[in-house]
């Protein structure tokens, strides 16, 4: 989440006016944290809402996607945001020259700094994710796959070696790496493929909710896996954190459990998103939107991850791991 478009209150006011029955706007007030969309934290007459405007990595023929499958989600129990239906029956309106929704809130708030209980009900709630999406059948190919980060590395070379010599070679190895891996009998399913602390709440030690779906796509079940453990397991340092990543897996399998294909995977796939999100930090470090409100993120974080990621082959390799990145 992030602010790209400020929007003021008058806007705001006429905006709820015509297009939603959700009473006077009492305050609004803009969310900093994150690079994707701009959002508001609204209260209205009716409760607290979450409206966001769609911004560059979200493409307007993606959105019913996004849109169908929270509606998917919330119909089968799923604690996640149920998008608000306008006065014209559809989830989508326009505002400032962008496509918006508003969707409701959910309470709690996220823990920055996970333990492994925390952990544990990480896994547990994107195990439940996979099965609530199961019977999903709008597809939404990935498009931060390899082929995608590959793109964005094409991009980025030239200000990238510039701005951190040596980068360029480490990235041209691990995309070779990579190509080289095998791929197929991979359960695939719809993931949310951004699961980062800031986007599972929690009340208590309980999960709340999860939000923030507008990376969801369908991939490898077990990317998501390796996206969350490569959010989760490190801390601030970049030490790896043996015992939440136990703690995500056992969480994650009293659902859902790993078949062998996708333990013996995910060692490169962990790879795989480590890349993914150096590449996409490093696009907007070099190349940043004019007018964000909030900090960028520095990309050599995901260098650090990526490169403690090599020297691992399977699952009892981290397990066993007492060493720092």
């Amino acid at each position: 989440m992030a602010v790209y478009t400020e929007v003021d209150q008058e806007t705001l006011k006429r905006f709820l006016e015509h297009y939603y029955s959700l009473g006077t706007l009492v305050s609004a007030a803009g969310i900093p944290e994150g690079i994707e969309n701009t959002n508001y934290a609204l209260e209205t007459g009716k409760g607290h809402f979450i409206l966001t405007l769609f911004e560059k990595r979200s493409p307007e023929k993606d959105l019913p996607f996004f849109m169908s499958l929270m509606d998917h989600l919330a119909g089968a129990g799923f604690p996640c945001p149920l998008p608000i239906r306008g006065q014209d029956g559809g989830p989508l309106q326009n505002l400032k020259g962008k496509k918006a929704t508003i969707v409701t809130f959910i309470p709690g708030k996220p823990v920055m700094a996970p333990r492994p209980d925390h952990c544990r009900a990480c896994g547990n709630i994107m195990a439940r994710m996979h099965l609530a999406s199961a019977d999903f059948t709008e597809p939404r190919p990935n498009p931060l796959g390899l082929e995608g980060c590959t793109e964005i590395f094409k991009h980025i070379r030239k200000r990238a070696t510039q701005e951190w010599p040596g980068l360029e070679q480490e990235i041209e190895n691990e995309i070779s790496f990579l190509n080289g891996v095998q791929k197929t009998g991979l359960p695939i399913g719809i993931i949310h493929a951004d699961l980062f602390p800031d986007n599972v709440h929690f009340s208590g030690q309980t999960v709340s909710g999860v939000i923030d779906l507008y990376f969801a796509c369908t991939e490898a079940l077990a990317y998501d896996i390796a996206i969350a453990i490569n959010s989760w397991c490190f801390d601030e340092s970049g030490s790896f954190k043996k015992d939440n990543f136990a703690a995500l897996l056992k969480g994650y399998e009293t659902v859902r459990p790993l078949t062998p294909v996708e333990r013996k995977a995910l060692p490169s796939l962990m790879r795989r998103a480590a890349l993914r999100f150096l590449l996409t930090r490093a696009q907007d470090w070099l190349f940043p939107q004019d007018g964000v409100l909030g900090a960028k993120k520095d990309p050599l974080e995901y260098m650090k991850i990526l490169s403690f990621h090599r020297g691992k082959r399977h699952i009892g390799d981290y397990l066993e791991e007492g060493k720092q990145p």
